[in-house]
């Protein structure tokens, strides 16, 4: 099945080098997921009745959705390529994501969407890290 993002890789007029490609097109597609999903997490966190007490999580989804997208931006860009970016914002995507996934998965079983929202953010990790790890 063919998928926005790897259309756009394979498409690419330049060389993208070394780089895993199904890894990349991975974790592109999870990075936007995750933000997604944390995004609909702390709007979801705000209906709760005791909105008070998902203040953490509201504030871990909402830095966790903003640096998902920040990195499926970073990782769609290929002109001018720094590797050292791009370890970078991996490392801090996937220590957002950890965060997050820790987070909600503590309220999961109040809250279904933390519990979505915590897979997502686990999926995501494990994206960023097996990219990251291919980067050598």
């Amino acid at each position: 099945m063919s998928s926005t993002v790897r259309d756009m890789i394979d498409t690419y007029p330049a060389d993208l080098g070394g780089i895993d490609q199904a890894k990349l097109t991975r974790c592109i597609e999870e990075c936007v997921a995750c933000a997604q999903a944390c995004t609909a997490c702390a709007d979801a966190c705000l209906s709760e009745g005791m909105v008070g007490d998902l203040t953490k999580c509201i504030r871990t989804d909402m830095d966790c959705a903003d640096i998902c997208t920040a990195t499926a931006s970073v990782l769609s860009r290929h002109t001018g390529y720094d590797a050292h970016i791009t370890a970078a914002i991996l490392r801090a995507c996937s220590v957002a994501c950890r965060a997050c996934g820790d987070e909600c998965a503590s309220h999961a079983d109040m809250h279904d969407h933390c519990r979505v929202c915590a897979e997502a953010c686990r999926s995501c990790e494990q994206a960023c890290e097996e990219l990251l790890a291919s980067l050598g």
